[in-house]
């Protein structure tokens, strides 16, 4: 039984910065189980208000089944209770379901639901997707809003009054219209989450929408960094926040923008870059060349200073 209730869960995501780590491959490409759980250990000393197992950043894309079991159980038991897990779910509504099954029987928290696998759906059909994994499970479910499963007002609204345990809406799409209009619908029936590349780019202006955390990628291996900007940001402390954003985000975004898949493969060079390997990206994702790792690297360590 999940240690949360639907409406618990969501009050406690919404309370912080959101940790999304990325999963640990060795130079084969196979899961580092030992390597991942210690670097769960050491990015529990610092406060996040949940933990993404194999979300986006941890390339749910490109995990099998199996693995993406061993890593959700992996941060379960690494984590202890004392933070909330999060489990991915998607692909076919049938497989989604699977997987939301999986995290409730891992001990997850609750479940973050990816857009369909590549097939277009309309609103019926992504709103019985949706409904059928939030009817299989107990887990609080959060729909992620971008690609292919880009929903509607009226959609999201109809899931909310038939799941009382669809709990979330993450927004990778950046419609700012929408986003209005979803907030001044639903107000705080839903938790809100930031879920666009480097969500630290528009986190002072999505505060005002309701978002009230996002998905920290950087977090992964500038973890001061991304605290301290998280709480100007709630502070809305708009001179330190545009300072920071000067001073490192815009320049991270400069790098990231450079190649096609870079939003997961600067994450993991980033890791390096601090001593802290995380291995490669897996294919179709590519490494950055050696000048953008230096660039990366540069700035990592300006920014330190």
């Amino acid at each position: 039984m999940t240690r949360f209730a639907p409406a618990e869960i969501q009050t406690a995501l919404g309370s912080g910065l959101l940790s999304f780590p990325v999963t640990h491959f060795r130079d084969d490409l196979t899961f580092d189980e030992p390597a991942y759980r210690e670097n769960l250990s050491h990015l529990a000393s610092f406060p996040a208000a949940g933990l993404f197992a194999a979300g986006g950043t941890g390339e749910f894309f490109s995990l099998t089944a199996a693995e993406t079991a061993q890593v959700v159980r992996a941060a379960v038991s690494e984590s202890a209770g004392a933070v909330p897990i999060v489990a991915p779910a998607g692909l076919g509504t049938a497989q989604a379901v699977a997987f939301a099954n999986d995290a409730e029987d891992a001990g997850a928290d609750a479940v973050l639901l990816f857009p369909p696998y590549l097939t277009e759906a309309g609103q019926d059909g992504l709103f019985a997707h949706v409904k059928a994994v939030c009817d299989a499970t107990s887990l609080g479910v959060i729909v992620y809003h971008r690609a292919n499963a880009v929903y509607e007002v009226s959609t999201i609204a109809r899931l909310a009054d038939a799941c009382p345990n669809f709990i979330g809406f993450k927004d990778g799409v950046g419609d700012i219209e929408f986003m209005t209009r979803l907030y001044a619908t639903l107000g705080e029936r839903l938790l809100y989450v930031g879920g666009l590349p480097t969500a630290e780019t528009f986190a002072l202006p999505y505060l005002q929408l309701g978002v009230t955390t996002y998905s920290s990628a950087i977090f992964n291996f500038v973890p001061e960094f991304a605290l301290a900007f998280y709480e100007d940001v709630r502070a809305q402390n708009s001179a330190e926040v545009y300072r920071r954003l000067s001073e490192f985000v815009l320049p991270y975004l400069e790098i990231r923008n450079l190649g096609k898949g870079y939003a997961v493969s600067i994450v993991k060079a980033g890791m390096r870059a601090v001593g802290r390997d995380a291995g490669p990206v897996r294919p179709p994702l590519t490494e950055l060349k050696d000048e953008e790792f230096a660039l990366l690297a540069a700035l990592i360590e300006k920014a330190a200073a």
